[in-house]
């Protein structure tokens, strides 16, 4: 079977998407949705940096729709913009299309609060949505479950992200959101209280019901670093003495300790917090199992132009594109990773 798709945005995941639609012979990409004027009537191939693919991007929301696709690819940013996103993922659900999407993030296992809109639009257009990504999402969800299950006991699970972002393009997230090249005393809108955990609290909550563990709540920590002097990313300049590292814990808590840990060390420069954790590799999601046996695992990221944050965004891009088979042949609803089988990719090299 083939399935008809969507595309909708060609950003920074949305231009891996693109590539990876086009790779699997069971998905023809039937249209892609832009909102940057510039980009529509473009050829969608272009839009990803690959040759032709034959398909015009259109700034038509309803004319991308009004193609009848099994699934949309959605993957706008939704951090700055979340009831935007909201808004567009119930008109694509009342359409009566399926979705997979990089955001928002909390909805890859919600806690109630904003969810409720998605599940009536899937309802009203018997239609699946599924929220992931590398983090949240495999990294944070089927990689450390698969891992607990060669464990006797299990005391706690951290997942960590440890990563330099310095080669990640996109400067609304590192400067607006994650406050870097700001002053430090300065708290930007993910360290603002409760964020974290609206982003990430859905971690430990998916991976304490995947345990069969009740948590008492939700705690969160970070702390920053300075740089030491000014220095050049490829989103800008990161001027001395402004933030410049981050390391964050969003604790699912239990009998007053940390049971379930979703960890992130972010530098700007290798060189800083010498004594936070270090990557494997240039940079990896890393799940520690403490318990009988104590186990430590390192899914490293090297993308094949040598760098770890194309490697990343590949893999959101690659997650949601594996999945939408599965996601179409699901039943219709909000859809979380414990809802769904093990998802692989399609074809080897002959």
């Amino acid at each position: 079977m083939v399935y008809r798709v969507v595309q909708w945005s060609t950003g920074n995941v949305g231009r891996h998407t693109l590539a990876g639609i086009h790779a699997r012979p069971d998905l023809e990409l039937v249209g892609v949705y832009v909102s940057n004027p510039a980009k529509a009537g473009r050829d969608a191939g272009e839009l990803a940096g690959l040759g032709p693919l034959g398909v015009t991007a259109t700034g038509d929301a309803e004319a991308a729709l009004a193609l009848r696709p099994d699934c949309v690819v959605y993957t706008a940013m939704a951090d700055n913009r979340i009831f935007e996103a909201l808004d567009d993922l119930t008109r694509i659900l009342r359409s009566g299309a399926n979705v997979v999407s990089s955001s928002p993030v909390f909805l890859q296992f919600p806690d109630g609060s904003l969810d409720g809109p998605v599940r009536e639009a899937a309802r009203e257009g018997s239609a699946s949505i599924w929220v992931n990504g590398i983090d949240p999402g495999y990294a944070n969800d089927w990689l450390p479950l698969s891992l607990t299950g060669i464990s006797e006991r299990i005391d706690q699970v951290r997942c960590m992200e440890v990563l330099n972002y310095a080669t990640y393009d996109q400067g609304t997230v590192l400067f607006d959101i994650m406050g870097f090249g700001r002053p430090m005393e300065d708290v930007p809108l993910l360290l603002q209280p409760g964020v974290l955990t609206m982003a990430w609290g859905s971690v430990v909550r998916q991976l304490a019901a995947g345990l069969d563990v009740e948590l008492d709540g939700v705690e969160e920590w970070y702390t920053r670093l300075p740089a030491p002097e000014t220095f050049e990313v490829a989103s800008g300049t990161i001027e001395k003495d402004t933030a410049a590292a981050l390391r964050f814990e969003v604790r699912g808590m239990r009998h007053g300790r940390p049971v379930v840990v979703l960890e992130h060390v972010t530098r700007l420069r290798d060189d800083l917090g010498p004594d936070w954790p270090q990557p494997a590799g240039k940079g990896c999601y890393r799940v520690v199992v403490t318990g009988e046996p104590d186990y430590t695992l390192d899914l490293q990221l090297l993308g094949s132009d040598g760098d770890h944050n194309t490697a990343g965004l590949k893999a959101t891009a690659m997650r949601l594109v594996n999945a939408v088979p599965t996601v179409v042949a699901a039943p219709p609803g909000l859809l979380t990773a414990l809802d769904l089988p093990l998802i692989t990719g399609r074809g080897l090299l002959p």
